[in-house]
């Protein structure tokens, strides 16, 4: 019973991990309707620039943060104009295949400045595991899935509560409307990829803690998928019960299923669940109903 537990703890705990990284695919697309298929090179992105303020520089850990946070803002606002601003009012699919353009371009970029070795990645939470009992937990990930919890919240009640989220909202229903309704749609676009890198930073902080850091880190982003679309895509309350599901399924399946096929089976299971549910619910648990009338 132990065993079970733990296991499930520590896949609840990855699950809300995953939700936080999937937290840049919800802001991004309720903000400009764009899925951003390169959200896991932000994340190697974030992951380097803490390297980068930290390590390589030898600033204080924390010194370092702020400036890799302030980085990753600017590098997110950088992209809108580079990218996305000659894009706006066309169709979804075009800025679909710019951000599959900016998975390739942000990888080269990566390899290019970094080269492919092996970094390490500086320990901002302790290392040690954290014991309840019998059950032992990953202190970073444990202190991950608090602030995700927390970070859910306060991005739910910015989109739902304040009017910059909810002109945010309006671009991603329609460019053309939030246009005629005074709206910056570039802005708005800008500021969203903007939100999208400092949290992947973030990820890579409780991700990567005390590990290292690599271009390969970027699968972290498809592993999140799952979560993001069981969510809904709208939702960013329903990426935490999205993450604890996945997260639960994963380490029940690396616990029990794993060892009994010698295989590999829990990385495939949260896309499995995620079937099984969009099959019966397109839109995800909590992604919003679109309701036309003829």
């Amino acid at each position: 019973m132990i065993q079970l537990i733990e296991y499930a703890l520590n896949g609840a705990l990855l699950g809300l991990l995953y939700a936080l990284i999937a937290m840049g695919f919800v802001v991004i697309y309720r903000a400009s309707k764009v899925f951003n298929f390169a959200q896991g090179e932000l994340v190697v992105v974030g992951a380097f620039l803490v390297w980068y303020f930290t390590l390589d520089l030898g600033l204080p850990l924390y010194v370092g943060l702020v400036l890799a946070l302030i980085g990753a803002a600017i590098f997110g606002l950088i992209i809108e104009p580079l990218l996305f601003r000659r894009l706006v009012g066309q169709s979804t699919f075009a800025m679909v295949m710019v951000t599959i353009g900016l998975l390739i371009l942000l990888r080269g970029l990566v390899l290019v400045v970094f080269g492919p070795s092996v970094r390490p990645f500086p320990a901002l939470i302790s290392t040690s595991p954290v014991t309840i009992g019998d059950i032992t937990l990953n202190r970073g990930l444990l202190y991950g899935g608090i602030f995700t919890i927390l970070l859910a919240i306060g991005v739910s009640l910015y989109f739902s509560r304040t009017r910059p989220g909810l002109r945010m909202t309006v671009v991603a229903e329609d460019h053309q409307i939030a246009q005629s309704m005074g709206i910056s749609v570039r802005r708005s676009i800008a500021y969203a990829w903007a939100m999208g890198m400092v949290l992947s930073t973030l990820a890579a902080v409780f991700y990567l803690n005390g590990k290292s850091v690599t271009f390969l880190v970027s699968e972290i982003g498809f592993a999140a998928l799952p979560v993001a679309l069981l969510a809904g895509l709208e939702s960013v309350g329903g990426l935490i019960p999205a993450g604890i599901i996945v997260g639960v399924a994963q380490g029940l399946a690396a616990g029990y299923i794993d060892p009994l096929i010698g295989g590999s089976f829990s990385a495939v299971f949260p896309y499995l669940v995620m079937v099984a549910i969009l099959f019966l619910r397109p839109s995800g648990l909590f992604g919003w109903r679109i309701v036309e009338r003829v």
